[in-house]
C-alpha cells in the first residue's frame, strides 16, 4: 500500500443537495478518509447555483474557501464581491457567508475546523450523501449512513431534524413526525420555525400532528 493518493476533482463522486438546494457536494474528506479537519468541494453546475449555502458558524468553527474553477460571487457580512480562480476567502466564526456560481461549473474548496478542538466529522456529511442516495433509489445504503450519523451524536437536535427530513422524503410520514417531535423537544421552538420553511416537510405539513409540534 502506498503512502499517498493522487486524484482529480473530476474523479470525485457528485451528490446533489436536499430539496430546493442547488449546490453539489464533491466529498473529498470521505473519499480520502481525511481526519485532521473538514475538507470538501462544492460545485455550482449552473450560473446562479449555490456553492456555499447562506449560513453562519456560531460554534467557533472557522472556514477557508478557495475558488478552484470558475468565478464565485461571495457575500461576507455586508460585503459582496466576485472571487475568480485562485481567490482565498477566510470566514471567521459568526460571519454571515454565502457564495453562488457566477459562471457555470464553478467549484469552491471548503476547509474548516474549530481551533483547539479535536476534529470529528460532522453528521451533515452523512446526511447530505444519504439524501442523494435516497433520491437515486439506494435506500438501504442511505439508511446505513443515517444510522452512522445518529450514532455519532445521538443527543443532537440536528440529527433528529435531518432524520425527519429523510423519512419525509422516503414517504414515511409517521417516522418523520416522530423525529421532528424529538428535534423540537431538543432544540426548542426555533426548530419548528425552521421546519415551517423547509420544503422537505411539505408532505406532512397538513397533518394535524405537525400543527401540534411546539
Amino acid at each position: 500500500m502506498s503512502g499517498y493518493e493522487v486524484l482529480s476533482l473530476d474523479e470525485l463522486d457528485r451528490f446533489p443537495g436536499a430539496t430546493g438546494a442547488t449546490q453539489v457536494l464533491l466529498p473529498i474528506r470521505r473519499r480520502l478518509g481525511f481526519r485532521p479537519f473538514g475538507v470538501n468541494a462544492w460545485l455550482g453546475e449552473h450560473a446562479g447555483d449555490h456553492v456555499i449555502e447562506r449560513h453562519r458558524e456560531m460554534n467557533g468553527h472557522e472556514e477557508l474557501y478557495v475558488v478552484l474553477r470558475g468565478v464565485a460571487a461571495f457575500t461576507l457580512g455586508d460585503e459582496v464581491f466576485d472571487a475568480p480562480v485562485g481567490t482565498l476567502v477566510h470566514a471567521r466564526p459568526g460571519t454571515l457567508r454565502e457564495a453562488t456560481a457566477a459562471e457555470a461549473g464553478t467549484i469552491v474548496l471548503a476547509v474548516g475546523a474549530t481551533p483547539g478542538a479535536a476534529f470529528s466529522p460532522s453528521p451533515w456529511e452523512d446526511f447530505h450523501v444519504a439524501f442523494a442516495l435516497l433520491r437515486r433509489g439506494e435506500e438501504g445504503a442511505a439508511r446505513a449512513l443515517v444510522q452512522e450519523a445518529l450514532a455519532r451524536d445521538p443527543e443532537a437536535w440536528q440529527g433528529a431534524y435531518n432524520a425527519a427530513c429523510f423519512e419525509a422524503i422516503a414517504g414515511r410520514p409517521d417516522d418523520a413526525l416522530e423525529w421532528l417531535r424529538i428535534a423540537v423537544e431538543r432544540g426548542g421552538p426555533d426548530v419548528k420555525r425552521f421546519a415551517d420553511d423547509d420544503r422537505d416537510f411539505d408532505v406532512i405539513r397538513g397533518d394535524p400532528r405537525y400543527a401540534d409540534l411546539s
